[in-house]
């Protein structure tokens, strides 16, 4: 059964998944070609924390909260940035681009053993495959290991080599998370809600969910489509030398547990993900990432690729709000999934065993959360 309705709008159930599910996943800043010299820094708020992750003079990416240590004030605003040194706008504390407290007026009247081996408090970072990405809380596997059933499908992308192409993009929803994080591995609305789609792969779509990770993919038929995008997609879209035959005209989609996507395709590398804001609002952060091709051609198939998905992303808004207003229905408690719909069987049940009282079809009584507390 699909997990139950009220897990996706319940004020003291959302607390406990933001401490049992999304503190301790991983979450991507950013790539590291956009924190290429030092100083670069970039921002990611979620959880109702605030990160940064730094390139220092070392070469080293870090990770900190974006607190200072003295009265914690938030020190940087915005997504990203470049910065010599780190600065309070508050008190003017500063730190060094490896975290380090190095600066402090009136030093002389504060007890030095308070001020000794202060730092920015640090957050555990991970860079795989070029990407930065970082969580709260440790335990669980790492991102390499949650990813490794396809590493060997990832290499021919060359995704270290890869370059932003424009900026982030926030995209607020009044969903829950979860909707959106459903839909994104569901195979079984392509042929009903994604005519694109369905024009593009035909009965193609495929589903598989491993551990840690689910994949889609579809394979690109050879035969003209009715829409003009989509046609011109197919046509101006250019050989990729570094890519083998059999993915040519792939594409392929991976969610890493829990809110993480990837979007493969062969002009582009997309990700995605989906940050919890309260029980019924969500920001989806995306942005697309390519290795350097002048090609006109190549060009065109990148922005047919944008004017395509931007259709489908339109037509999973409309289905995830409809989900959400249909779950807020005293009819509706949980459904039953098919055996094919193996990522959204795979994802409630884990949710399950982090959180038991998600087995019931209506919420406990209140205060039922008191035992994650402390």
């Amino acid at each position: 059964m699909s997990l139950p309705a009220w897990l996706y709008s319940d004020p003291e159930y959302f607390q406990v998944e933001l401490a049992r599910v999304i503190r301790p996943s991983w979450q991507v800043v950013c790539h590291e070609s956009d924190v290429s010299g030092a100083g670069d820094w970039h921002g990611l708020d979620y959880a109702g924390e605030s990160a940064i992750v730094m390139r220092g003079q070392d070469g080293i990416v870090r990770a900190f909260h974006n607190v200072c240590r003295h009265r914690g004030a938030r020190i940087f605003d915005g997504a990203g940035g470049c910065a010599a040194r780190i600065v309070c706008p508050y008190h003017a504390w500063s730190y060094g681009q490896d975290g380090r407290l190095t600066g402090v007026p009136m030093r002389s009247t504060y007890d030095p053993q308070a001020l000794a081996g202060l730092t920015l408090t640090p957050i555990e970072l991970e860079i795989w495959q070029g990407f930065i990405f970082i969580r709260l809380e440790g335990g669980g596997p790492s991102v390499a290991e949650m990813m490794s059933p396809y590493t060997h499908e990832v290499e021919p992308y060359r995704f270290p080599e890869l370059k932003a192409l424009g900026r982030v993009t926030l995209r607020p929803r009044d969903v829950n998370w979860k909707n959106i994080a459903d839909n994104y591995s569901d195979g079984l609305h392509i042929q009903v809600a994604h005519p694109g789609l369905k024009r593009l792969m035909g009965d193609g779509y495929g589903v598989e969910s491993e551990e840690w990770v689910d994949k889609m993919w579809g394979d690109l038929l050879d035969r003209r489509s009715a829409n003009i995008s989509e046609r011109a997609y197919l046509h101006f879209l250019p050989e990729v030398p570094h890519l083998p035959p059999e993915r040519q005209r792939l594409w392929t989609y991976f969610k890493l547990w829990p809110n993480v996507a990837f979007d493969i395709y062969p002009d582009q590398v997309d990700f995605m993900q989906f940050l919890p804001v309260s029980p019924t609002e969500t920001l989806i952060r995306e942005i697309s990432y390519v290795l350097p091709d002048d090609r006109r051609e190549m060009r065109a198939a990148r922005y047919l690729n944008w004017r395509i998905n931007r259709q489908v992303n339109a037509e999973d808004t409309d289905l995830v709000a409809r989900v959400q207003a249909g779950m807020g229905s005293s009819s509706f408690s949980v459904g039953p999934l098919s055996r094919e719909e193996v990522a959204l069987r795979r994802f409630a049940g884990r949710v399950r065993e982090l959180i038991p009282e998600t087995r019931l079809h209506q919420p406990p009584a209140p205060g039922w959360s008191a035992r994650y507390r402390g």
